[in-house]
Order: C-alpha cells, then structure tokens, then sequence
C-alpha cells in the first residue's frame, strides 16, 4: 500500500486501526511522517494505542497536521488553547514539541526538499532490513535509529530520543524487523 496524503480513507475512524494499517509501510509522504512522528511524540510514557487513538484529535487541533499552519502556532498562547481541549493528551512538553517539530521539519525541507528525503537518505532509499531470530528479538532501539535520532535533534526535533526515532523509522517503513524462525 501507497500511503498519500490523501489516499480516500475516513480520517474520522479510529486512529489506532488507522496507525496499525499505516505501520511498516513504507512512506514517503511528509504529512504522514509527520503524523506517525507526532504518534511517537506524544507515545512517550504510554501504549502505543492510547497516542495512536488520538489521531483525529491530533489532526483537528494541530491545524490538520498540516506542517506549515503547525509550525506558526504559538508557543504560549496555542498551546495553552490545545492542552485545555478536553479530548487531548495535555502534556504541554509533548504540545511544544510537536510545534517545534514541524518548525525543524520545515528547515529539513528547505535543505532536503522533503523530510521524506531526508529521512530515507539514512537508508539509501530503500528499507533497511533488521535480522532477528524470532520475534521474542525484537528490540526497541537501533544503531540507525540513535544516529536519525541525533540528528534529528541537532536540528532542532524535540521528544525524539533513540526509542522514539526507532519506533517511528519501524512506522514510516525505512526500518523493517525480519523474522528469520517463523516456526513460533
């Protein structure tokens, strides 16, 4: 599956169906990697599930996500406005972060031309494969991952440490586990 800003789905359903759907494919769209980005952000200190059900809430207020009208919101004044929303995860440090993102993701596309090339320059544009045995190996951090991860953060990413950027490569598809023993 291709994965488009646009791609037909009902962006109201549960977000976590729709982030399970998007996981591993691999994406090149900056709005999707934004999202799945902000999913990792605001998954510090949960589930998985419990950012991922917040999708819809993410998109109605961060301005649809859109990572330019996310990058002008302000520090203060937004969000105080978005961390009093009933419906969303109040952690103003993860609030920030996210506007602080889309600023950095902003200058990445300025020297990239995307975040997506960016991103998948990492890995030579295609999917690097992560060898384990058996799934009881999966492992949460990588050397990749730690590498995107500094990065990220010279540029001006926040909330973006080792696990966060492993598990969101792993979400954007540019990290993939294989299973060697499918026998379990």
């Amino acid at each position: 599956m291709t994965i488009a800003a646009d791609d037909g789905r009902d962006w109201q359903t549960d977000g976590v169906q729709e982030y399970h759907a998007y996981f591993g494919t691999p994406t090149h769209d900056d709005h999707i990697l934004f999202e799945l980005m902000t999913v990792g952000v605001f998954q510090v200190g949960l589930s998985w599930q419990a950012a991922a059900s917040k999708l819809p809430v993410f998109r109605r207020v961060f301005a649809g996500m859109a990572i330019p009208r996310v990058a002008q919101l302000d520090l203060e004044a937004d969000v105080d406005r978005i961390a009093g929303d009933a419906q969303m995860i109040g952690n103003v440090r993860k609030i920030r972060a996210t506007i602080q993102n889309a600023r950095a993701i902003q200058q990445i596309q300025a020297e990239f031309g995307s975040f997506a090339t960016y991103l998948w320059s990492f890995v030579h544009g295609t999917p690097l494969l992560l060898p384990v045995v058996t799934r009881d190996e999966i492992v949460n951090q990588s050397t990749i991952g730690s590498a995107v991860a500094r990065d990220l953060k010279r540029r001006g990413c926040k909330f973006v440490g080792p696990v966060v950027t492993h598990m969101f490569l792993k979400a954007a598809g540019i990290l993939r586990d294989e299973i060697l023993d499918q026998t379990d």
